[in-house]
Order: C-alpha cells, then sequence, then structure tokens
C-alpha cells in the first residue's frame, strides 16, 4: 500500500512535470515563431529578395505578347523599387498551399486578391484593403440551350443546386452561410485542381452550371465570355488585402503605410485604369498571344521550339532573347548596326552561316548558334548550366572577351569567377571605369558593362516569368 502510494504521487510528479514541460516549449516555439516573424521585414532587405506567392489569371498575372503583366505583378514591382529588393515570384492557385507556404516562411507575402475575414484574420495579419468588392453567381444567359429553369433570378434559387468553387476559399464559406439563411442544403463542389477563371470558363463552355467569383473579375470575364451572367449579388462589400505571416509587425506597417500612399498616386491611378477600366482591356483577353487564353509568347512559336529542340536549349529562353533584342520585329536594327530578330552583326551571321539575316528561321538559327558557341567556350570554366546562361547572355550582349576580362578581374580580386551575381557581374558592370579597363589582366580594354548587367537581368526575369506561366 505504502509503495502503492509513492507509485501513484510518482507519476502524477511527472505528468505534470511534462505538462509544463510542453507548455513552456509551446510558449517559447510559439515566441521563437513570432520573433522570426518580427523580422521579415530586415530579411528581405538584407537579402535583396521578396518571396511572393501569386496566382495566375486574366487580372492579376500574366503573360501578353511576351511581357509579364498583371495587375497584382504590377503592384509588386511598384513595391519592389520601393524597397530596393528583386521579386522572387512563385505561382499557385491552391489556396492551402498559399496560406500553409507564408505560415511556414517560404513566403513573405501573399499577393492575392484575399477577401478579409475573421476566420482567415486568425491565421495570418492582413493589410490595408487594395480596394473592395462583392461576390457574384456566375451563370449563363437564358437561351435555347440554357433553360430558364436553370437561370437564377435570386439567391433563394440556389436551393438544391450545384455550385463548383475553387477549394479553401471564402466563396465556400459564403455559400455555406447562404445555404443556412435560406434554409435549404446548396450542393457545394469544392475544386481543388481549377482556379477561378478556370471555374467561369467552365461555365461559359457549359460543363458547369454555377460558379462563384469577386464582381471586379467577374465583370472582366464577362467581356471574354458575353453568354455569362454576373449580376446575381450573394455579399455586402468585403475588403480586398495582401497577407503577411502572422506576427510580423513590422514588415506589416511598412506594407501599410505604402499601399496607403501609393494608392494616392497618379501610378497607381494608371495602374488600375490598364486593368479594369481601359476598353483595351477585353482585347487582350481574347488574343491568342494571351497566356490565359492563347498561350503563345510570339507568332515564331514554332519555329523557336523545333530549333530549340535540335539544339537543346529552353525554346523560353530563345523567346525571352528574342523579346529583349527585337520585340519579335523581324526588320529590327539596332544602332550599332545588329538585324533582325535575334539582333545578329553582319560578320558574326556570315560566319553562321545565315544568307538572309531578316529571314526569322535563319536568323533565329543563327542566334541560336551563336549561344551554343559561347557556351561551349564557357563550359570549362563553369561547369554548372544554370549559372552559365547568366554569361552566355552576357557574352551575347557584350563578347565574350569583355566577360572573361570580368571575370580576370574577379579573380585578381578575390571573387569567385564561376559566379555572376556579386561577383563576376560587378567587374563587368564597372568595366567603363579607367581603374579596372587599365587592369594588365584586362584584354579587351572598355566596355560599357551596365548593358550586359542589364541585358541578363532582363531575360533571365523574363524567362522566369514565362516559366511561371507558359507550358514547356
Amino acid at each position: 500500500m505504502f509503495y502503492s502510494e509513492i507509485y501513484k504521487s510518482t507519476v502524477k510528479t511527472l505528468f505534470l512535470f511534462f505538462v509544463v514541460l510542453f507548455f513552456v516549449s509551446s510558449v517559447g516555439c510559439k515566441r521563437k515563431r513570432e520573433k522570426e516573424a518580427g523580422n521579415d521585414l530586415q530579411h528581405i532587405q538584407e537579402t535583396g529578395i521578396l518571396r511572393v506567392v501569386i496566382d495566375f489569371n486574366s487580372t492579376n498575372y500574366f503573360v501578353y505578347r511576351g511581357r509579364p503583366m498583371g495587375y497584382q505583378y504590377e503592384l509588386i514591382q511598384s513595391l519592389c523599387n520601393d524597397l530596393e529588393v528583386k521579386a522572387e515570384i512563385t505561382v499557385s492557385n491552391d489556396m492551402t498551399e498559399t496560406f500553409e507556404g507564408l505560415k511556414s516562411g517560404q513566403f513573405d507575402l501573399i499577393a492575392k486578391n484575399l477577401t478579409v475575414t475573421r476566420a482567415r484574420s486568425l491565421e495570418v495579419d492582413f493589410t490595408e484593403p487594395l480596394k473592395q468588392t462583392r461576390q457574384v453567381i456566375v451563370q449563363r444567359k437564358p437561351s435555347k440551350n440554357t433553360p430558364d429553369s436553370l437561370f437564377l433570378k435570386s439567391t433563394t434559387g440556389l436551393a438544391g443546386k450545384k455550385v463548383h468553387v475553387q477549394k479553401n476559399t471564402s466563396y465556400y464559406r459564403r455559400l455555406t452561410h447562404l445555404s443556412n439563411e435560406i434554409g435549404y442544403p446548396i450542393e457545394i463542389v469544392k475544386d481543388s485542381v481549377n482556379g477561378v477563371e478556370q471555374l467561369v470558363a467552365m461555365v461559359s463552355r457549359g460543363e458547369i452550371d454555377y460558379t462563384v467569383c469577386d464582381e471586379n473579375v467577374a465583370i472582366l470575364n464577362q467581356s471574354y465570355y458575353p453568354n455569362i451572367d454576373v449580376s446575381l449579388k450573394i455579399s455586402f462589400p468585403q475588403n480586398i488585402a495582401w497577407a503577411v505571416r502572422k506576427g510580423s509587425g513590422e514588415w506589416r506597417e511598412y506594407l501599410n503605410r505604402w499601399i496607403t500612399k501609393f494608392e494616392k498616386t497618379e501610378k497607381y491611378r494608371q495602374i488600375y485604369y490598364r486593368y479594369f477600366v481601359s476598353p483595351r482591356t477585353s482585347g487582350r483577353f481574347n488574343s491568342e498571344y494571351h497566356s490565359i487564353s492563347g498561350g503563345k509568347i510570339s507568332e515564331f512559336d514554332p519555329v523557336v521550339k523545333k530549333l530549340a529542340v535540335k539544339y537543346g536549349w529552353d525554346w523560353r529562353l530563345i523567346s525571352s532573347v528574342m523579346y529583349h533584342e527585337s520585340r519579335f520585329n523581324p526588320e529590327a536594327e539596332s544602332w550599332g548596326g545588329a538585324y533582325g530578330l535575334m539582333q545578329l552583326m553582319p560578320n558574326t551571321a556570315e560566319a553562321l552561316g545565315v544568307n538572309d539575316i531578316y529571314d526569322p528561321q535563319q536568323n533565329i538559327e543563327g542566334g541560336i548558334l551563336l549561344l551554343n558557341w559561347l557556351d561551349k567556350q564557357l563550359i570549362t570554366s563553369i561547369s554548372d548550366s544554370t549559372e552559365r546562361i547568366k554569361f552566355v547572355l552576357a557574352a551575347y550582349n557584350i563578347g565574350l572577351g569583355h566577360v572573361q576580362d570580368a571575370q580576370r578581374l574577379a579573380e585578381k580580386y578575390g571573387k569567385n569567377s564561376h559566379v555572376w551575381e556579386n561577383n563576376v557581374d560587378y567587374y563587368l558592370r564597372y568595366k567603363s571605369s579607367e581603374k579596372y579597363f587599365e587592369d594588365p589582366v584586362v584584354r579587351w580594354g572598355y566596355c560599357r558593362g551596365e548593358e550586359a548587367f542589364n541585358f541578363v537581368d532582363r531575360v533571365i526575369g523574363n524567362y522566369e516569368h514565362y516559366r511561371n506561366l507558359i507550358p514547356q
């Protein structure tokens, strides 16, 4: 009996000890996460990179005629200019993945049309609202192919109807509340594959009968799908905002100040007009060169794809080079005497077997052959293929000799001659300085390296956007 009491007392003590230990550990982890979140702004500024998750659709983020565009995309670019950092964009239309990525620290910011809700406010911290919108039912207009019984004139008509919505969105929660309000169940299908605009397209094609969408996005899509109706509103005006990690107070305060200030600028008014007001918007949606509707980068896609396969390049990288060299104009001529889509110099074109410098196929193939030759010259000194692309692009723009000069300068001054960023790129940029172009290790003299640096940055940047939005 005596030993039994001791055993019970010991077990109770150990139990209380582990409860207290678990509580202290949990509080410590929570405080650690809050401390880490509180350093988000500092981390962004120190690394020079803002990690953003964004969704691809016809308004937020897309490629049109080779150029990355979108309401959220342009806001992010303006924000990065203010922060003096670069954006690292991840594309995801999966809301669960989006929120988990933010909470785990994979992303610094969710730049989507997030509806501010009480439930979400428990998971993330919202910024000041960017705009307001209402939720609407998207359905087909009455026609000979759409029975009148399918067309909803009021929310009570939703009783017993099947409505498809994107999974883990505020649309699902609104329909759930609406079902309780009308006193009859609504069959809500949570779609984990398609985004909001894909569901709108499915309504237009007759594959599903109903979905839910924000009113401003719905109205824009109505210009692209004239057979849909978006007049039935199912919510009061709701705030739309960005989101940061819970407890990231300094970062959130910075964003709030920036949003409040930026929304008063002419630039913001121009961005908003471009995507939500301009009559040219609907024409853009109907273009085959829109990444949402057509998925083409340029009219030369078939030629580029064929040649890219032949020579072992990603066709989207070749398209990005072409965009920045000529804006897809086969008759482009530069001030320096370069011609055509890939801006070949006449003597280089001749050496590469290009007989007609203005012929699109010959010019593109000549450009790829030049990239191949440069790649072979650099493969010994730079074994990493991803890193080597930046050197190849710089050499394509300014000449291999100048790039190798910059490598020698990097090695001489204690930098890594095999790494582009913050190493070789620095010496190429400043090779216009007498200190460097007259250095004994330099063989090719003066050059305006800033242009090559910007070329690499822009081509790689566009290539990343193409990879995000255009299938391989």
